[in-house]
Protein backbone atom coordinates (compact mmCIF):
# COMPACT_ATOMS: atom_id res chain seq x y z
CA UNK A 1 0.00 0.00 0.00
CA UNK A 2 1.04 3.80 -0.90
CA UNK A 3 2.49 5.57 2.39
CA UNK A 4 -0.30 7.93 2.54
CA UNK A 5 1.71 10.06 5.41
CA UNK A 6 4.53 11.11 2.57
CA UNK A 7 1.71 12.23 -0.19
CA UNK A 8 2.10 15.60 -0.34
CA UNK A 9 1.45 18.49 -3.06
CA UNK A 10 2.54 22.12 -2.94
CA UNK A 11 0.10 24.54 -3.75
CA UNK A 12 1.23 27.56 -5.85
CA UNK A 13 -1.59 28.50 -8.12
CA UNK A 14 -2.61 31.55 -6.20
CA UNK A 15 -2.68 34.10 -3.56
CA UNK A 16 -5.11 35.83 -1.34
CA UNK A 17 -4.90 38.93 0.52
CA UNK A 18 -6.98 41.34 2.47
CA UNK A 19 -6.40 44.62 0.03
CA UNK A 20 -7.65 42.45 -2.82
CA UNK A 21 -10.97 40.05 -1.47
CA UNK A 22 -14.28 41.78 -1.49
CA UNK A 23 -15.37 43.95 1.14
CA UNK A 24 -18.36 41.56 1.29
CA UNK A 25 -18.36 37.97 1.77
CA UNK A 26 -20.80 37.04 -0.57
CA UNK A 27 -19.53 38.92 -2.85
CA UNK A 28 -16.38 37.33 -2.87
CA UNK A 29 -18.27 34.41 -2.85
CA UNK A 30 -20.01 34.69 -6.04
CA UNK A 31 -16.97 35.39 -7.80
CA UNK A 32 -15.07 32.19 -6.30
CA UNK A 33 -18.18 30.26 -7.11
CA UNK A 34 -18.27 31.61 -11.31
CA UNK A 35 -14.54 30.72 -11.09
CA UNK A 36 -14.89 26.84 -10.42
CA UNK A 37 -18.64 27.20 -12.27
CA UNK A 38 -16.46 28.19 -15.89
CA UNK A 39 -13.63 26.63 -14.95
CA UNK A 40 -15.60 23.16 -15.46
CA UNK A 41 -15.02 21.47 -12.35
CA UNK A 42 -16.62 18.62 -11.45
CA UNK A 43 -19.24 19.02 -9.10
CA UNK A 44 -18.76 22.69 -8.18
CA UNK A 45 -22.26 23.26 -6.03
CA UNK A 46 -20.77 20.17 -4.17
CA UNK A 47 -21.01 20.90 0.11
CA UNK A 48 -20.23 19.29 3.05
CA UNK A 49 -23.09 20.12 5.42
CA UNK A 50 -22.25 19.92 9.28
CA UNK A 51 -24.65 19.24 11.64
CA UNK A 52 -25.07 18.18 14.97
CA UNK A 53 -27.34 15.68 16.46
CA UNK A 54 -29.34 15.75 20.31
CA UNK A 55 -26.06 13.93 22.34
CA UNK A 56 -23.63 16.34 20.81
CA UNK A 57 -22.35 14.23 18.39
CA UNK A 58 -21.26 15.58 15.06
CA UNK A 59 -22.34 14.33 11.44
CA UNK A 60 -21.41 15.52 7.52
CA UNK A 61 -22.95 14.80 4.35
CA UNK A 62 -22.61 16.04 0.65
CA UNK A 63 -25.56 18.19 -0.52
CA UNK A 64 -25.65 20.15 -3.89
CA UNK A 65 -26.33 24.01 -3.75
CA UNK A 66 -29.48 25.52 -5.59
CA UNK A 67 -29.45 28.96 -4.43
CA UNK A 68 -27.58 31.63 -3.29
CA UNK A 69 -28.24 35.20 -2.50
CA UNK A 70 -27.08 37.64 -0.04
CA UNK A 71 -29.44 35.97 2.70
CA UNK A 72 -27.81 32.74 2.12
CA UNK A 73 -26.99 29.22 1.09
CA UNK A 74 -29.53 26.89 -0.25
CA UNK A 75 -29.99 23.01 -0.12
CA UNK A 76 -33.12 20.91 -0.87
CA UNK A 77 -33.55 18.05 0.71
CA UNK A 78 -36.08 15.13 3.14
CA UNK A 79 -37.24 17.03 6.46
CA UNK A 80 -37.34 13.86 8.37
CA UNK A 81 -33.95 12.55 7.21
CA UNK A 82 -31.27 12.70 10.22
CA UNK A 83 -29.54 15.41 9.07
CA UNK A 84 -33.35 17.41 8.89
CA UNK A 85 -34.35 15.56 12.11
CA UNK A 86 -30.95 17.44 14.05
CA UNK A 87 -31.74 20.43 12.49
CA UNK A 88 -35.33 20.61 14.01
CA UNK A 89 -33.38 19.88 17.29
CA UNK A 90 -30.65 22.54 17.05
CA UNK A 91 -31.10 24.76 13.53
CA UNK A 92 -27.14 25.46 13.34
CA UNK A 93 -24.89 24.46 11.04
CA UNK A 94 -21.61 24.24 9.22
CA UNK A 95 -20.66 24.18 5.52
CA UNK A 96 -17.61 23.55 3.11
CA UNK A 97 -16.62 23.60 -0.49
CA UNK A 98 -13.55 22.37 -1.49
CA UNK A 99 -12.42 23.26 -5.07
CA UNK A 100 -9.50 21.16 -5.38
CA UNK A 101 -8.38 22.02 -8.82
CA UNK A 102 -8.28 25.80 -8.00
CA UNK A 103 -6.63 24.87 -3.84
CA UNK A 104 -9.34 26.86 -2.39
CA UNK A 105 -11.70 25.82 0.57
CA UNK A 106 -14.83 28.06 1.22
CA UNK A 107 -16.06 27.12 5.13
CA UNK A 108 -19.68 29.38 6.43
CA UNK A 109 -21.18 28.87 9.25
CA UNK A 110 -24.84 29.96 10.65
CA UNK A 111 -28.17 29.50 11.53
CA UNK A 112 -30.58 27.06 9.41
CA UNK A 113 -34.53 27.76 8.29
CA UNK A 114 -36.99 26.39 5.90
CA UNK A 115 -36.88 28.25 2.57
CA UNK A 116 -40.81 29.36 2.27
CA UNK A 117 -43.32 26.22 0.88
CA UNK A 118 -43.57 28.47 -2.68
CA UNK A 119 -39.78 28.37 -3.04
CA UNK A 120 -39.68 24.41 -2.28
CA UNK A 121 -42.50 24.07 -4.89
CA UNK A 122 -40.80 26.03 -7.36
CA UNK A 123 -37.51 24.50 -7.74
CA UNK A 124 -39.31 20.93 -6.77
CA UNK A 125 -41.10 21.18 -10.09
CA UNK A 126 -37.90 21.93 -12.19
CA UNK A 127 -36.45 18.33 -10.87
CA UNK A 128 -36.32 15.37 -13.43
CA UNK A 129 -39.48 13.15 -12.83
CA UNK A 130 -37.53 10.26 -11.52
CA UNK A 131 -36.44 12.46 -9.16
CA UNK A 132 -39.66 13.86 -8.30
CA UNK A 133 -40.82 10.01 -7.51
CA UNK A 134 -37.91 9.93 -5.84
CA UNK A 135 -38.32 11.94 -3.18
CA UNK A 136 -41.66 10.02 -2.27
CA UNK A 137 -40.35 6.88 -2.45
CA UNK A 138 -37.25 7.41 -0.63
CA UNK A 139 -37.66 7.21 3.57
CA UNK A 140 -34.04 9.42 3.98
CA UNK A 141 -31.44 7.75 6.26
CA UNK A 142 -34.06 5.10 7.06
CA UNK A 143 -33.57 1.15 7.16
CA UNK A 144 -34.92 0.06 3.67
CA UNK A 145 -34.00 -2.65 1.05
CA UNK A 146 -32.99 -2.50 -2.76
CA UNK A 147 -35.98 -4.57 -3.78
CA UNK A 148 -38.90 -2.19 -1.40
CA UNK A 149 -37.35 1.26 -2.75
CA UNK A 150 -37.69 0.13 -6.18
CA UNK A 151 -41.05 -1.65 -5.62
CA UNK A 152 -42.17 2.00 -3.55
CA UNK A 153 -40.64 4.05 -6.39
CA UNK A 154 -42.75 1.90 -9.27
CA UNK A 155 -45.58 2.31 -6.65
CA UNK A 156 -45.81 6.66 -6.46
CA UNK A 157 -44.94 6.36 -10.60
CA UNK A 158 -47.85 4.90 -11.58
CA UNK A 159 -50.14 7.44 -8.75
CA UNK A 160 -48.75 10.07 -9.90
CA UNK A 161 -47.90 10.20 -12.86
CA UNK A 162 -46.35 12.56 -14.67
CA UNK A 163 -47.29 15.36 -12.08
CA UNK A 164 -45.95 14.28 -8.90
CA UNK A 165 -46.47 16.81 -6.10
CA UNK A 166 -44.01 18.17 -3.70
CA UNK A 167 -43.89 15.55 -0.67
CA UNK A 168 -44.92 17.95 2.62
CA UNK A 169 -41.64 16.21 4.16
CA UNK A 170 -39.61 17.30 1.36
CA UNK A 171 -38.07 21.17 0.70
CA UNK A 172 -35.33 23.66 1.25
CA UNK A 173 -32.79 24.91 3.98
CA UNK A 174 -31.21 28.27 3.94
CA UNK A 175 -28.13 28.45 5.74
CA UNK A 176 -28.19 32.29 6.79
CA UNK A 177 -24.25 33.29 7.37
CA UNK A 178 -22.70 34.76 10.17
CA UNK A 179 -19.11 33.53 9.54
CA UNK A 180 -16.87 33.02 6.20
CA UNK A 181 -13.49 31.71 5.81
CA UNK A 182 -11.57 31.53 2.44
CA UNK A 183 -8.49 29.17 2.16
CA UNK A 184 -6.29 29.46 -0.68
CA UNK A 185 -3.12 26.80 -0.62
CA UNK A 186 -0.16 28.20 -0.73
CA UNK A 187 3.57 27.45 -1.10
CA UNK A 188 5.24 25.38 2.20
CA UNK A 189 1.53 25.25 4.02
CA UNK A 190 2.08 28.98 4.47
CA UNK A 191 -2.16 29.11 3.08
CA UNK A 192 -3.86 32.33 3.50
CA UNK A 193 -6.96 32.31 5.22
CA UNK A 194 -9.59 35.35 5.46
CA UNK A 195 -12.45 35.44 7.55
CA UNK A 196 -15.62 37.45 8.00
CA UNK A 197 -16.81 37.53 11.25
CA UNK A 198 -21.00 39.72 11.24
CA UNK A 199 -21.05 41.92 13.72
CA UNK A 200 -24.65 43.11 15.51
CA UNK A 201 -25.07 46.39 13.76
CA UNK A 202 -24.84 43.52 10.56
CA UNK A 203 -21.30 45.24 9.20
CA UNK A 204 -18.47 42.24 8.59
CA UNK A 205 -15.05 42.38 10.10
CA UNK A 206 -12.35 41.01 8.09
CA UNK A 207 -9.21 39.14 9.50
CA UNK A 208 -6.74 37.34 8.14
CA UNK A 209 -5.80 33.97 9.93
CA UNK A 210 -2.49 32.15 10.67
CA UNK A 211 -2.64 29.29 8.65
Amino acid sequence: MTDIAALRKEYTRAELDESSVASLPYEQFRGWLNEAIQGALPEPTAMALATVGPRGRPSTRIVLLKGTDERGLVWYTNYESRKGRELAANPQAALQFHWVELERVVRVEGVVEKVSEAESDAYFNTRPLASRIGAWASEQSRPMSRTTLIARAAEYGLKFGLSPPRPPHWGGYRLLPDYWEFWQGRKSRLHDRIAYRLQADGSWVRERLAP
